[in-house]
């Protein structure tokens, strides 16, 4: 289920950010979150499993139609269960069909790979 950050959730969201390779010094950490906390226009989110917060997805809004995703990060233990898509896909449901979201330069290979099946990455597709 996806869940908007709360200030609560902090040291969960910088543990989940952690495993991005941009975020790996603790500065840069600290000044991500306080960029998804301080400015509207940068928004994160959370993936929860039961009681477990697994994931988590940080966009920002280019304008009232378009959104980038800047962060997507999943729980190690988690991994190649396809749960990137579902935060994906929820994201997508949850901000409605009239918000076009495209991955950054950052994280297109991880967004390609979610939506390509294996003969798409065999044919070229």
């Amino acid at each position: 289920m996806l869940i908007r950050y709360k200030k609560s959730y902090e040291k969960i969201a910088m543990g989940l950010l952690s495993f991005v390779p941009t975020e790996k010094e603790i500065k840069t950490l600290m000044q991500t979150i306080r960029k998804y906390e301080e400015d509207d226009k940068w928004q994160l989110f959370l993936w929860r499993d039961g009681d477990d917060i697994i994931g988590e997805i940080g966009i920002h809004f280019i304008n009232d139609q378009e959104a980038v995703i800047e962060h997507i990060s999943v729980n190690p233990s988690y991994r190649s269960e396809g749960i990137g898509k579902k935060i994906i896909m929820a994201l997508k449901k949850s901000l409605g069909e009239d918000i076009l979201i495209a991955p950054s330069a950052k994280v297109k290979s991880y967004y390609d790979n979610c939506f390509h099946t294996q003969s798409d990455k065999e044919t070229g597709e």
